[in-house]
């Protein structure tokens, strides 16, 4: 009797499929037949397709890769566009075995792979209309979002093992899907957090990737100033038990500062633990990682951090790897010296003992370092001196003799 309830309350997968196969409407296709073809996306497009579905189409697509080219573009696409995240083993297993032999066939869409792969690097957004109207248009709390993003980093690395030169296509593909800043913080957090998991697998591509990061962050730090923060703030508190219009004003004035401030705050916490992360083994400080990743993160710091004006925040993450040896903060203090022209020098005098990271007595070490050791006004217009600038660890022994 329990089977018989179980039968009936149970249908039977969706497996069923009109038109012909995907070989034989291909072939109809170059004699200009297109109702198979049509019929075909489609049945692709079905937003209610089953895992059934979605594994008899994949093994039909995987078995005739070599006859599918540019022309079929928009075909692949939809193919490429299947719900396969989060879904059965099976179905991921049949969606690796496709990409992998499509990029081996048809180099033509690895482009077309990687972006597919990367718009995953997000929730989705959910709509819910009432009418015309939308009431709500906020991201997805999918408790399968870790599976989906573990799922498209698995294709990734099935992709960088087959084509070498995926790096040089992916770049550009992370840059200009980057979320606007002004985006959700959790949809920030999940983006940033899937490119810095992209530099464990493919380790060239870690300069470009912090870059990038660094380059938005300093774009929400430069937005929302410590001054502005500190000032609001103040308000707040004078404001406190003033009319209900007051407040409302306010209110107005103080929500994009804390906005940008919340999104900068989540992006500083994801930056500072891949750090601590990438240069720890088993919870042991890795002195090699230390060092590759600390070079990384200078010459992004040379080039982006210190021409910005007004940033306060962003150049923690420097400060924070430097915590982690003496050595990597003398050798820090080193480069800013070399860098930074006379009136940035006086600047630092008052800023560096400030910061917990940096010891007090390596401050006292270098403020005490006879003129003839640092770099006066013409050397630091040199050409010399710029191209060597450029590489922090070539001026520095101190990093080199880290242990």
């Amino acid at each position: 009797m329990d089977v018989e309830r179980d039968f009936l309350n149970t249908p039977p997968p969706k497996t069923v499929r009109f038109g012909d196969s995907v070989a034989n409407t291909l072939a109809k296709l170059k004699q200009g037949h297109t109702s198979d073809y049509e019929m075909i996306k489609h049945q692709l497009s079905d937003p209610d397709i089953k895992d059934a579905q979605i594994i008899s189409w994949l093994q039909e697509f995987r078995l005739c890769v070599t006859q599918l080219g540019k022309e079929h573009e928009q075909l692949i696409y939809m193919v490429l566009r299947l719900p396969w995240c989060g879904r059965s083993p099976a179905v991921v297993d049949e969606y690796l075995a496709f990409l992998s032999n499509l990029i081996s066939a048809q180099t033509v869409y690895l482009r077309s792979c990687l972006k597919t792969l990367v718009s995953n690097f997000t929730p989705r957004r959910v709509r819910i209309q009432e009418g015309n109207v939308d009431i709500s248009d906020s991201d997805d709390d999918d408790e399968n979002l870790p599976r989906i993003f573990d799922h498209c980093h698995q294709a990734l690395q099935m992709i960088a093992r087959y084509v070498p030169s995926t790096s040089r296509f992916l770049m550009p593909i992370l840059s200009d899907n980057f979320p606007y800043v002004q985006k959700s913080s959790r949809t920030l957090e999940c983006y940033v957090h899937n490119l810095l998991r992209i530099t464990v697998y493919v380790p060239a591509l870690r300069r470009d990737v912090l870059e990038l990061i660094i380059s938005r962050m300093l774009t929400l730090d430069v937005s929302a100033p410590r001054s502005e923060i500190e000032e609001m703030e103040s308000m707040r508190e004078q404001n406190h038990g003033a009319g209900a219009e007051d407040d409302f004003l306010f209110d107005m004035r103080s929500a994009d500062v804390y906005s940008v401030a919340e999104r900068l705050d989540m992006l500083m916490l994801v930056l500072l633990a891949y750090i601590k992360d990438m240069i720890h083994v088993d919870g042991v400080l890795d002195v090699e990682r230390v060092k590759t990743l600390y070079r990384d993160l200078m010459c992004v710091f040379d080039k982006l951090v210190l021409p910005t004006h007004a940033s306060c925040h962003v150049q923690f993450c420097m400060l924070y790897l430097c915590s982690f040896r003496l050595g990597l903060a003398e050798a820090f203090l080193d480069h800013l010296w070399i860098t930074c022209p006379p009136p940035g020098r006086r600047r630092l005098h008052g800023q560096l003992p400030r910061q917990s990271q940096v010891h007090s007595h390596s401050v006292l070490r270098e403020l005490q370092k006879p003129q003839r050791l640092r770099p006066d006004a013409s050397q630091l217009n040199s050409r010399k001196y710029r191209e060597r600038s450029r590489e922090p660890d070539r001026f520095s022994s101190k990093l080199d003799s880290l242990n």
